[in-house]
């Protein structure tokens, strides 16, 4: 058994609903004595996995999965379903998990979404255990509570509040994970530089060196990631504040998922739509008159340096592009809210934005 070293922990401070995060590599050991803790107690566990880490990472789930009642879901954005969530609630009931029962959610964002949701709406809800499996969901998605699945009218659209019981990051997955799945992370860190961590954003554009799985730093980038969300949450849990709150996590998303839904998912991974989205943030910021001391070729700069896309594969159709906003789960009595920034490190809600704007915007990175 591999044992953990230099672990690096935080707490998401929620009062009851508070919960620790551990940064580390090698934390089989600590998943195994959780999952024997919870036995002693006689508490029954599932889990649910996503199919692609079980291709890859085996031994490291057969270690602390092998008496567990395990579903495997298939990897991808389409997983986030009516079908498959009704599917693993059947899976749960089968294996007669009561409200004591415990579910360790093993994967990237899209299992993290549809376990919250499956804890959160089981027995109207257990407890479960959120170990990423991605950067993007280790510095992002897993933190917060935000849990759901996608409707054909757009993404997130049913979902719910359920904080995990704690969220457990072993950086030894990241050695298996597609350097695609890695670049679309990066997404998700520049998105903390740009909107509330200058001094990361200039280190990512500054350095020589482009990260990887194996740079001793990512650690302490992970760590300054989950502390940003961490005080974003605790702040605004429920994203209820008109002064930004927890909506300035959205920056780049609002585009970002329009341009998902009308490419189909699974075109784009979430990261390289919301790297697209960046863009479009940031041009809009400067449209309405912010951001002007900034660089958009430092930008552009850093995003190729991941091999993130900054323009359209293939062009879309704008009007499309538009409805599918309408339909973002942002939208508040008609009016579609965006997040822009005032500089970079900075960023703003703006309720009321021309949509000849937004079209100029889209226009510019290849919608027609």
């Amino acid at each position: 058994m591999e044992t953990s070293t230099d672990i690096k922990r935080l707490k998401v401070e929620l009062g009851k609903r508070s919960y620790p995060i551990s940064i580390g590599s090698g934390q089989s050991a600590m998943l195994i004595e959780l999952k024997e803790r919870f036995h002693q107690e006689d508490r029954k566990i599932a889990a649910l996995v996503d199919e692609g880490l079980a291709i890859s990472s085996p031994d490291f789930l057969n270690e602390i999965l092998s008496d567990v009642p395990t579903l495997k879901i298939p990897s991808g954005e389409r997983s986030k379903s009516i079908e498959l969530l009704n599917k693993s609630w059947n899976f749960l009931a089968s294996e007669r998990i009561d409200r004591t029962g415990v579910l360790f959610v093993f994967g990237g964002g899209v299992t993290g979404d549809l376990g919250g949701f499956l804890a959160a709406s089981y027995l109207r809800g257990i407890e479960f255990i959120q170990v990423p499996s991605t950067l993007l969901a280790m510095v992002d998605s897993s933190v917060g509570g935000k849990t759901g699945i996608n409707l054909e009218a757009g993404k997130n659209l049913v979902g719910a509040f359920h904080q995990p019981n704690q969220v457990i990051i072993d950086l030894n997955i990241l050695n298996t994970l597609p350097k695609r799945e890695f670049s679309a992370g990066m997404a998700e860190i520049i998105k903390y530089g740009m909107l509330c961590n200058r001094s990361l954003y200039l280190e990512l554009v500054e350095s020589s060196k482009v990260l990887s799985p194996e740079n001793p730093e990512l650690s302490g980038i992970i760590y300054q990631c989950c502390t940003e969300k961490a005080r974003i949450v605790r702040d605004d849990e429920r994203e209820s504040s008109n002064q930004g709150g927890r909506a300035l996590l959205n920056l780049g998303h609002t585009f970002g998922h329009a341009i998902e839904a009308v490419a189909g998912y699974g075109k784009y991974l979430h990261g390289e739509a919301v790297a697209i989205g960046l863009v479009c943030a940031f041009r809009l910021s400067q449209k309405l008159k912010l951001c002007d001391d900034e660089s958009e070729d430092q930008l552009i700069g850093l995003l190729k340096k991941y091999h993130l896309p900054f323009e359209l594969k293939t062009p879309l159709s704008v009007e499309s592009l538009r409805n599918a906003m309408m339909n973002d789960k942002k939208v508040q009595k008609g009016n579609l809210r965006f997040i822009v920034m005032q500089k970079i490190g900075k960023a703003l809600v703006r309720d009321s934005v021309d949509l000849e704007l937004v079209t100029e915007v889209l226009e510019s990175v290849g919608a027609h």
